[in-house]
């Protein structure tokens, strides 16, 4: 099966991505090379081309330090001889600094020089010349909106960046930042990644620097066609199907239960497994969501690429829209 395609708007003619995009935080940790492999090597041959990493996978994990996740993919770039077939997305801004530091208290921030020199760095152990789209990863309110404006535009106008964008920003952070760049002429966020899935958040609950999407950044989104809105933890670690895996405290209230209710019947419906019921009900969602998955097998991929071939007609994303 071939995966669907997007247009992330670059200021030109666009940039062409798959509509699934492959998340690689746990590769060269927790996931070893050659599973790691198999999973590129299948993306790639199902027709995907969005790959998703940062300057920080995965620094927390017991003898990790933030590089593995990008060295590993520019030894699979450099193996299978692909990059001209791969949109890269990276990020910068959480590392800590220095290494071992409390975070987020001490995460690297986005000031020019951190930028430019992160991009530097992830370019070179990706084994490229250019970062397809570079992402703000986390807010650093030390650094002035109007000073990480022009220094992320300052990358697509030197030709080492074509696309940027942000990640676990707030809703009027991320309008402040297009703004500034509208009024300045300058190439601006076209891209935001953000916590989303089909359950929603029990009112107040925390997720420190990683927030949930809120109704806030959709409802901009939906105003913004230059704006592509993508979700991570879409699957909650395997919380939708397997028993082993309970719901995230976050997610554990009511409004979950009934949501969940109505997830399995719209899965047995369509014969399909509620993961891929998420997947397509994101990717038809009002605005769409481009899902970055976070698998670690080819199995695992296989059952997410099965929600391409879902028909979610609108009587069913309507019984799944309001549920609860």
């Amino acid at each position: 099966m071939d995966v669907e395609q997007r247009t992330l708007s670059d200021g030109g003619a666009g940039l062409g991505v798959s509509t699934l995009c492959l998340g690689t935080m746990y590769f060269g940790t927790t996931v070893d090379e050659q599973r790691a492999f198999a999973v590129l090597d299948r993306f790639i041959e199902a027709g995907g081309t969005f790959i998703d990493t940062a300057n920080t996978y995965s620094f927390w994990v017991p003898g990790g330090t933030g590089v593995e996740s990008e060295a590993l993919l520019g030894r699979w770039l450099a193996s299978r001889r692909v990059r001209d077939r791969v949109v890269l997305a990276t990020k910068v801004g959480a590392l800590p600094d220095p290494p071992g530091a409390a975070w987020p208290e001490h995460a690297e921030g986005l000031s020019h020089d951190v930028v430019r020199t992160q991009a530097v760095a992830s370019m070179r152990r990706l084994g490229t010349d250019h970062l397809d789209v570079y992402y703000a990863h986390i807010e650093d309110r030390r650094t002035s909106l109007d000073d990480t404006v022009a220094t992320f535009a300052s990358l697509v106008t030197d030709g080492l960046v074509r696309v940027t964008g942000c990640s676990n920003h707030a809703a009027w952070r991320l309008a402040t930042a297009r703004q500034i760049a509208r009024a300045a002429g300058l190439p601006g966020f076209t891209c935001v990644q953000q916590r989303h899935t089909y359950l929603r958040p029990r009112p107040g609950a925390e997720f420190g620097s990683n927030p949930h999407i809120s109704a806030e950044l959709l409802d901009y989104a939906r105003e913004e066609p230059d704006l592509t809105v993508l979700g991570y933890s879409v699957l909650l670690s395997g919380a939708y199907t397997r028993p082993d895996r309970p719901l995230p405290e976050q997610y554990d209230h009511p409004d979950s239960h009934r949501r969940l209710a109505v997830l399995a019947d719209v899965a047995k419906e369509l014969g399909a497994t509620p993961n891929q019921v998420v997947l397509a009900w994101l990717l038809r969602s009002d605005p769409p969501v481009l899902p970055v998955l976070g698998v670690s097998s080819v199995s695992q991929l296989d059952e997410c690429l099965g929600a391409l071939e879902l028909e979610l007609d609108d009587e069913l994303q309507r019984r799944l829209d309001d549920a609860a």
